[in-house]
């Protein structure tokens, strides 16, 4: 019998894939199929991730008041239509509905991300969170490492037309598994509720919380500077590497396999390990990393480039575990959904902001600067980190004591 475990991990690997798809093969695809500008590569990566912006909060509010089984298969089905523009966008090289499409694509993934993370502590023990997040952030890692590696080698002009028809097929396969999660009833309220006010509680709520602000600060900072690496890698790597657009799909692979290493390893260390090192691991590695692509732009040799990049996924994505497990043991059930969505605006909700800063920076002083800019950025994410109350975390359930 399939746990509800088990059903979000199959849906996750079909939403993943979907997501990892537009994050590598738009910045690939505009340059090969649009010819687009450094600008316009900047737009495109922003509306990917435009959709964090504008659903997380709102989404909350969904959360926290419908059923999740529900939502989950909503979600699904909005990718899919997403995928399915963004397949029209490129067969018939219409800019714009390729950017709508890949926006609207977003939105199922942001309501995706959301329903599963309030699905899973009404399913498993405080004490199992930590391996059951890992096994939900398996399949983004390791699609995070396939869809790379995979678009690096095929794309082409030629081959542009059918990426996301094969998308939209995948999706169609996690809209079948998405069906089999049981019904979560949610509490019904009485009394009229003031939707600006939920929200506001849920922000308040993280501002408040000490614990929860960091995890929010840490998250702007490095997914903007995220943002800005993706914007400029492409030009960096045709300009100061002298090598072929590929290279960045190449890349993007070592970050996925760090990704799906460093998922796998928090799956297995996760309940010895304290969390305040993989909390302060995460970020510090990024911004080490993010010094090593930034000289060997300089020095035009690829090979520290696919290292930096594995440890860019490697040390965040074991972080990603741990700050999901932290804010599912402080949050009250009640108001999850909406503190999950405060936080995943600031992880997800700044990359658009990043991207339009880092294409415009880019554009007038070039690929360099555009290095130093998602360098600074990892820097502030791991001073966040080293000098708040998370370096001081050293057990889930000892925190879930002091919150209860």
């Amino acid at each position: 019998m399939k746990t509800a475990v088990t059903t979000l991990a199959r849906t996750a690997a079909a939403m993943h894939f979907a997501d990892q798809m537009a994050l590598v093969a738009v910045p690939i695809l505009a340059a090969l199929v649009f010819d687009a500008s450094a600008q316009t590569i900047g737009l495109l990566v922003a509306c990917q991730s435009l959709a964090h912006l504008l659903g997380s909060l709102p989404f909350g509010l969904l959360v926290d008041r419908h059923d999740l089984r529900h939502l989950a298969v909503v979600s699904v089905a909005i990718s899919a239509v997403g995928a399915t523009g963004a397949a029209l966008g490129i067969a018939f090289q219409a800019l714009a509905l390729f950017g709508i499409s890949i926006t609207l694509a977003g939105f199922g993934v942001v309501l995706f991300g959301l329903s599963a993370l309030s699905i899973l502590p009404r399913s498993e023990p405080v004490s199992a969170l930590s391996a059951a997040n890992a096994r939900i952030e398996l399949p983004r890692a390791f699609n995070a490492f396939l869809v790379p590696l995979a678009v690096g080698l095929i794309a082409t002009a030629d081959t542009a037309t059918w990426l996301f028809p094969v998308v939209f097929l995948v999706l169609l396969w996690g809209l079948q598994q998405v069906r089999g999660l049981p019904h979560y009833p949610v509490q019904k309220v009485a009394k009229q509720y003031n939707v600006i006010k939920r929200l506001r509680d849920g922000v308040q709520f993280v501002l408040g919380h000490s614990l929860l602000l960091s995890v929010a600060l840490c998250a702007i900072f490095w997914n903007f500077a995220f943002a800005a690496l993706l914007v400029a890698m492409v030009p960096a790597v045709q300009i100061l590497f002298a090598a072929p657009a590929a290279t960045f799909g190449f890349a993007m692979a070592f970050f996925g396999l760090g990704g799906f290493l460093g998922t796998w390893t928090s799956r297995r260390i996760g309940a010895w390990v304290a969390p305040k090192y993989v909390l302060v691991f995460g970020p510090g590695s990024s911004a080490l990393a993010m010094g090593v692509v930034y000289f060997a732009a300089q020095a035009q040799v690829t090979l520290p480039l696919y290292v930096a990049f594995f440890f860019v996924g490697f040390g965040p994505a074991m972080w990603l575990i741990a700050q999901n497990s932290l804010r599912q043991v402080v949050a009250p059930t009640p108001m999850l959904g909406r503190i999950n969505a405060v936080i995943q605006t600031a992880i997800y909700g700044v990359r658009p902001i990043g991207a339009l800063v880092a294409g415009g920076v880019v554009g007038t002083m070039g690929p360099q600067a555009g290095l130093a800019l998602a360098w600074a950025a990892f820097g502030l994410s791991f001073a966040t980190c080293l000098f708040s109350g998370l370096r001081r975390i050293n057990s889930f359930t000892s925190l879930a004591g002091d919150a209860a």
